[in-house]
């Protein structure tokens, strides 16, 4: 799978600068071992991700393969077993403070993790969020991740040029209160324009099934709607289910998602789903624990890197496969 379009490659390089002028400026001495005799000593950071799909061990298998690169980092690595497992990561998060990380890079859950992040904050320890953040708490150091209210307008506009004004359509939401996940259906709406009215906005918790029955329930109340929106890749799989079981013809109805997992790619090119936008977990990860890193050896890193965006469509999705 592509992981990074040519036109993200200079945040990667916006990124390198700064860790090398954050490092120059903290004066950690990183460009000679007499200046800092520890710099080669191993570090300890844990990355931790929401559950286990598609999107998520891309993620895992880009910082295992940074890792193997730098042995100079032992990354201990936890998930949870659902994108509302909210107690799950925080059991992890109290047992990487346990064994002594320096730093966390973490895919929340939700809000609900405030508490016990800034308990490791107030330990000495580096929090770096990734994929989502957590609007208001100032103490995390960065957050990296999809720029998801722009992803949505992406979306949104792309739809808004393929279903006629007067048409109805049905969004399939993450999981409420989840700001990246709201802001993807916020970004989709705006752009979506004012002569195309949204009959139902159930929320999925970004799960198949849920996403399967969701739709069939829209398809039953509204068998004419012209498009369904997903703001993740999970539940627009699910509505793909939905679709064919009622019969409809690959196409007849607009299928759009947000994440394009392998699986919504292999639908893409096959004609059933229309189109998705993509996010980058490889950059994620690598940038996610990259950052990580410098934060804990005490250079300074951006509080915000954007991984970017971008629509996949039948005409592009061999270049993200």
């Amino acid at each position: 799978m592509t992981t990074m379009a040519p036109h993200l490659r200079p945040a990667s390089l916006a990124l390198a600068l700064a860790l090398c002028l954050g490092a120059c400026s903290t004066g950690s001495g990183m460009s000679t071992p007499e200046a800092s005799p520890g710099a080669a000593e191993p570090i300890k950071v844990g990355f931790i991700t929401k559950f286990p799909v598609d999107f998520y061990d891309i993620m895992v298998d880009a910082v295992k393969t940074w890792n193997r690169d730098h042995p100079d980092v032992e990354v201990l690595f936890g998930q949870g077993k659902s994108g509302t497992d909210d107690e799950g990561e925080t059991a992890q998060i109290e047992s990487m403070l346990a064994k002594g990380v320096k730093a966390i890079a973490i895919t929340p859950t939700s809000p609900n993790l405030q508490n016990v992040l800034q308990k490791a904050v107030d330990a000495g320890v580096k929090v770096i969020l990734v994929d989502n953040d957590i609007p208001g708490w100032a103490g995390k150091s960065s957050v990296v991740a999809t720029d998801n209210l722009a992803g949505g307008k992406l979306a949104g506009a792309w739809l808004a040029k393929r279903v006629k004004p007067g048409s109805t359509i049905a969004v399939l939401q993450g999981r409420l209160g989840n700001p990246s996940l709201d802001d993807r259906v916020t970004g989709m709406l705006a752009t979506l324009g004012d002569g195309v009215t949204v009959v139902a906005k159930p929320a999925t918790d970004c799960d198949q099934t849920k996403g399967l029955n969701a739709a069939q329930d829209i398809l039953a109340a509204h068998p004419g709607i012209a498009a369904i929106y997903g703001a993740c890749g999970p539940p627009i799989l699910g509505a793909l289910q939905a679709v064919k079981s009622a019969g409809k013809k690959p196409g007849e109805l607009v299928l759009v998602g947000f994440d394009a997992s392998p699986d919504e790619l292999k639908a893409i090119a096959a004609g059933e789903v229309a189109a998705s936008v993509a996010q980058f977990p490889a950059k994620m990860g690598s940038v996610g624990i990259e950052t990580a890193v410098a934060a804990a050896r005490g250079q300074s890193v951006p509080p915000i890197i954007d991984t970017g965006t971008e629509m996949v469509t039948k005409e592009n999705v061999a270049g993200f496969q």
